[in-house]
């Protein structure tokens, strides 16, 4: 068959998966829908007209998200994950090898398969130590390559730092000068950092995407969002088809944003767990803990692989990043209930104390 040249060479995401006892291992939310939610939100699919396209629902659920951002409509569009959105918005900016898109290394891996997908020139800029940011260094970068799109993912996956909102502004303002746009990427963006939202309105340059499927626990649903300049959301929309979105997912993303207040305690819960099995886990020797705003830790463990085992056996799934460069011999820990993190837990701390 004539397939597209290259496609044998793309690289690929895998998304199999076990079904550990503990899952810990894809940032996930590891609780259901808050009671009164998901009430709601049965009661409201219930009466869904599944026989016509979802007009309505999209629009309704853009309204939502402008009105609290005090934004305009035009200027959200509405997405199957975070996921999709950066992959319409790496399409909308890439298309040539001399279209170049610079983004930090290590973080999010699909942005190297986006890249490649959209045919565009990836320009992966390298973190310093500990994973930290040199933004003057990484504007010269932008500016040296010429991009057309510099990425930044804030609070970063898979290290969990962040970078502050006058650096962000600061890469802003210097890539506008070469006509370049800037996304951020803030699928964590509920358990710490400070949002882009409000540079959109002085730099037209700027996007921020966001999730449902971490904070919101709405990662089987599938929906994200983008908000830009409307200029910017009018040409991006026409890199998606007609009807993208289904009527379920938008129903039940609607419904959770009108109620986020629910998910209050929840976030602050995963919040405080952070903390606290950040600050138990420096206390094991041999165990690096890297600083982090998100729902994870990264932990750095001479014997990473070998402890990825041993909670495997104990049907605990954890990620292990292997061999990936700047991530060897790293797990992120995902945080789940008290219960579970206290389980694995104590497993990390029985195989460290017996290794």
């Amino acid at each position: 068959m004539r397939y597209r040249k290259d496609l044998e060479k793309m690289p690929s995401y895998d998304g199999s998966e076990r079904d550990y006892r503990i899952k810990i291992n894809a940032n996930e939310c590891n609780l259901r829908l808050p009671p009164l939610v998901e009430e709601r939100v049965m009661a409201r699919l219930s009466r869904v007209a599944l026989n016509r396209y979802p007009n309505y629902e999209y629009e309704s659920l853009r309204e939502q998200i402008a009105q609290n951002l005090s934004v305009d409509a035009d200027q959200i569009l509405i997405g199957n994950g975070s996921s999709e959105i950066i992959e319409k918005i790496f399409n909308a900016f890439g298309g040539s090898n001399d279209n170049k898109i610079v983004y930090p290394q290590p973080s999010f891996s699909m942005y190297k398969i986006y890249a490649k997908a959209a045919e565009a020139k990836a320009i992966e800029y390298e973190l310093e130590e500990n994973y930290k940011m040199k933004v003057e260094k990484y504007i010269k970068t932008v500016k040296r390559e010429k991009a057309n799109l510099a990425v930044i993912c804030n609070p970063n996956n898979p290290t969990g730092n962040k970078i502050s909102l006058e650096e962000i502004e600061e890469i802003a303002k210097e890539v506008k000068k070469i006509e370049c746009a800037l996304l951020i990427d803030e699928a964590y963006i509920e358990f710490g950092g400070e949002t882009a939202v409000e540079l959109i309105k002085r730099y037209e340059n700027v996007i921020v995407a966001r999730t449902f499927s971490k904070a919101y626990g709405l990662a089987g649903a599938r929906v994200g969002y983008m908000i830009a300049n409307r200029e910017v959301t009018k040409m991006i929309e026409k890199t998606y088809m007609p009807y993208h979105m289904n009527k379920l997912s938008l129903v039940t993303a609607e419904i959770v944003y009108q109620m986020r207040e629910e998910y209050e305690p929840r976030i602050e819960m995963m919040i405080e767990e952070r903390k606290r099995m950040s600050e138990e886990l420096k206390k094991e020797k041999g165990i690096k803990v890297y600083e982090s705003e998100t729902n994870f830790v990264l932990i750095r463990y001479e014997k990473a692989e070998e402890l990825k085992k041993y909670l495997e056996e104990l049907n605990i799934g954890v990620r292990s990043f292997g061999k990936t460069a700047r991530l060897e011999k790293c797990i992120r820990l995902t945080m789940g209930t008290p219960a579970e993190n206290e389980e694995w837990l104590r497993a990390i701390k029985k195989y460290v104390k017996e290794k």
